[in-house]
């Protein structure tokens, strides 16, 4: 009674007559725990807060804060538009597109994009501003959210390989893709 309950609105559809097994494959085909990690709402507070540190400080002064501002700020709205995406299972409406190569090739990108972000925020922190200034430590606490979002676009981006190369399904669920339904 208890897996019931759990499964919510997905147990209505699939009816009451499944077996336990087929329940566990049709979670395991439209979950994945990746999704989780890969469109957690944490990322998207790390990324806000890297380019809101950095726009209260007079960054259009400098050409590398504005590199930075760019990959913060884009990666931040690309991120929000995925997770509504699968918050709303929008995804499952769009079949034809290869969502799990999708979310590989953008953590990917994100990823370098970020290493290039933290770096240029990191080594540009001591040239733009005087030690123990506002400034100084708002840029220097951008640089190190930049290089937890990096870490955590890099950790989305090996889970994003694992589901595309199938990495963890079962029997049933690999039957299930190879059309024994």
């Amino acid at each position: 009674m208890h897996r019931r309950s759990s499964l919510g609105g997905l147990w209505g559809l699939l009816g009451p007559h499944l077996e336990s097994q087929q329940v566990n494959q049709a979670l395991s085909q439209h979950f994945h725990p990746h999704h989780l990690l890969c469109n957690s709402p944490g990322w998207e507070v790390l990324g806000l807060l890297v380019w809101a540190l950095i726009a209260d400080t007079p960054y259009h002064l400098y050409p590398a804060y504005g590199w930075v501002m760019f990959v913060a700020v884009f990666l931040w709205l690309v991120t929000i538009v995925f997770f509504i995406l699968y918050l709303f299972q929008l995804h499952m409406k769009m079949y034809m597109v290869p969502w799990p190569l999708v979310l590989m090739i953008f953590n990917v990108g994100a990823t370098v994009l970020y290493i290039t972000a933290f770096i240029t925020c990191s080594a540009a922190v001591e040239l733009t501003s005087l030690k123990g200034t506002r400034p100084y430590n708002q840029r220097a606490a951008a640089s190190f959210f930049s290089c937890l979002v990096m870490i955590a676009y890099g950790v989305s981006a090996f889970f994003s390989f694992q589901a595309w190369r199938g990495v963890g399904s079962n029997a049933a669920t690999s039957q299930m893709a190879g059309g024994y339904a």
